[in-house]
This record gives C-alpha cells, structure tokens and sequence, in this order.
C-alpha cells in the first residue's frame, strides 16, 4: 500500500518541461521495474534505484524498434516508469541497426537518475554541465506518453 500524502506528492508533480529540448519531439523510453536477466552484458533490465550507475545504464540499454535519428535530435532520452522520469540517458549521437530492424546507442551515457520517486531525491551522474542540467530539469517529472513498444514520441511544444 501507497500512503495517501505520497500518492498525492506524485499527483501534484509538475510536467517535464520539454520546451527546454531542441526539438519540436522527444523519444520517451518506457521501462518496467528492473528484473534480473541471463545475458552477457548486464544481469538487470528496467529500472532500480538501488542498481549501481553502471548496471543501471546497462539495464536501461537495449535494442529498439525506433526511428534513431528522431531518438537522438532531442539530446537526451527520458526514461520513465509508469509515467514519471526515473532517468535521463545522453550520449545518441551515434547509433547500430541489427538484422532485425532494431536500434541501439552504444554511446548514450546515464546523465541521472532518481532514487526517491516520492521526495524526489536525484543522482547527476553527467560530467557535461549541459547534460547534468537537462537531468536535473526532467528527473521526478510527469512525463506521460503512448505507445505499443518501449519507445514512444511526445511533441516537446506542449505542457504536457
């Protein structure tokens, strides 16, 4: 259970101020709460706030269907869990396709993450200060998006 004070904290959180992006839209990275996995670069997908930076990064990169070049106009990717920023991931610049149509950014760095939802108490892991301050504006926003995959678009000219 959910105290009510802290579900109405996260209610009355602000929208991601998405006009601060230089573009007219930003990829939005949908995650589930991190499980562990058998691969051979990481043991975690999704997201935890107890995962150390490095495995964090490594759970929230993945191989996506996606249009790469719209993911990475933005600057940054906002990762989200049930429809608040719990990280922001930088560093798009360059990215792979594989044999199954599938993008990955084997640059995009962590710039932050959260490690309380309900305070919000944030983590800058970026050493650029541009990145450090893009994190510090989306991290423990709402940021709501739609989309039946792990990537969706949502314009950054609007409030919501």
């Amino acid at each position: 259970m959910i105290p009510l004070a802290t579900v109405q904290r996260l209610a009355a959180r602000p929208h991601a101020p998405l006009h601060h992006l230089d573009a007219s839209e930003t990829a939005v990275l949908r995650v589930d709460a991190a499980r562990q996995v058998t691969e051979a670069d990481r043991q975690w997908i999704g997201f935890a706030a107890t995962l150390s930076p490095d495995d964090l990064l490594k759970s929230l990169r993945g191989w996506w269907r996606c249009d790469a070049p719209s993911v990475a106009a933005a600057g940054a990717l906002p990762v989200t869990v049930s429809g608040y920023v719990v990280a922001v991931l930088t560093g798009l610049e360059t990215w792979e396709k594989n044999e199954r149509g599938r993008h990955a950014f084997p640059q995009a760095r962590l710039a932050g993450y959260v490690t309380d939802l309900a305070t919000p108490a944030k983590t800058l892991t970026a050493t650029d200060a541009a990145d450090r301050e893009l994190a510090d504006l989306l991290l423990g926003t709402r940021l709501a998006s739609h989309s039946g995959g792990a990537i969706a678009y949502v314009s950054t000219r609007t409030t919501d």
